[in-house]
């Protein structure tokens, strides 16, 4: 059965259908908390309650922890890119932990960075020690997944391109809101994976929207597999895996590719950048992101997430 986490500044909370009760635990990072269950079991029982409306939540993912990200993990989001995701290997980025916010807080664009995007991503929060050589199987990879979380990963993409340097691009204070909650489940509730629809708006306009079977292209157990061969992961730690169709970046059309081909490095992306200037689509201050993940018939439910972008 899951079980829904929540996190202020100075307590845990399981949410119960009578409401949310406090966790009585000394447990101040996300990875003391999961090494004692038995505290979370005790809060589902309790009868003292309080109301979700009145807690100001944080992250539930504590920092520091090791962020680790998929790249280019949705075939919807390849083909956009004007890839062919046949051919897409699997591969990862890191994140600075510095990046993570809450889930209501507000994401700071810089003011050097003039295109904001968003990708709506799941979060698989590491529940137990994943050291370099351990064998991870379809039969145990659910035993390294703690629960889930809802991710947005923010990007500012003419830092990103033109560099092609991804940990500053997605680094910057704020630039990974998590949240609302951590919601733990079972191994038979993981293997629902595949059912998880991923949404985001802005503005109250639809964005992206996918169910991870239809579009993703390497599993979490992939992912574990290939992370075990080289990166450690423990408890508490944070891996993205993945982000699907709709955000404001998208291929450039064909014959400008084929121009583009021709110019000098500067020259591409000061043209490739003038073109997106026209896109609207890039977060702008005032901004309102949503994102929601969960299964369609309510099963699993990681909650929505509600940021207000603001200019430094």
């Amino acid at each position: 059965m899951s079980t829904t986490i929540l996190r202020t500044t100075d307590s845990w909370w399981v949410r119960t259908p009578g409401g949310s009760a406090r966790v009585d635990t000394d447990a101040t990072t996300t990875r003391e908390l999961l090494a004692k269950p038995e505290h979370v079991e005790a809060a589902r029982g309790s009868t003292s309650m309080v109301d979700l409306t009145t807690l100001e939540l944080v992250s539930p993912v504590t920092t520091p922890c090791r962020v680790v990200a998929q790249m280019t993990n949705f075939a919807s989001h390849v083909k956009d890119a004007g890839l062919n995701p046949e051919t897409i290997p699997l591969t990862f980025f890191r994140k600075t932990s510095g990046s993570i916010c809450g889930p209501f807080a507000d994401i700071i664009r810089p003011d050097h960075v003039r295109f904001l995007d968003y990708e709506v991503e799941i979060g698989l929060v590491i529940g137990q020690e994943l050291a370099v050589g351990t064998q991870v199987t379809s039969d145990n990879w659910t035993t390294f997944v703690a629960g889930l979380v809802v991710t947005n990963d923010v990007s500012a993409r003419d830092v990103q391109l033109p560099k092609t340097q991804f940990f500053e691009s997605k680094s910057y204070p704020t630039f990974t809101p998590v949240g609302p909650a951590l919601v733990l489940l079972d191994g038979d509730e993981l293997k629902r994976f595949g059912d998880l629809r991923l949404r985001l708006w802005v503005n109250g306009d639809l964005r992206q929207d996918t169910v991870v079977g239809d579009d993703m292209i390497y599993s979490p157990l992939e992912a574990l597999q290939a992370l075990s061969r080289f990166q450690r992961l423990d408890p508490g730690d944070l891996l993205l895996t993945g982000t699907p169709e709709g955000t404001a970046l998208s291929a450039p059309a064909k014959p400008v590719e084929i121009v583009a081909a021709f110019l000098p490095p500067a020259m591409k992306w000061k043209v490739f950048f003038k073109r997106q200037a026209q896109n609207p689509k890039y977060l702008k201050h005032g901004d309102v992101v949503e994102l929601a993940i969960g299964t369609d018939d309510g099963a699993i439910d990681l909650g929505r997430q509600r940021t207000v972008v603001r200019t430094a």
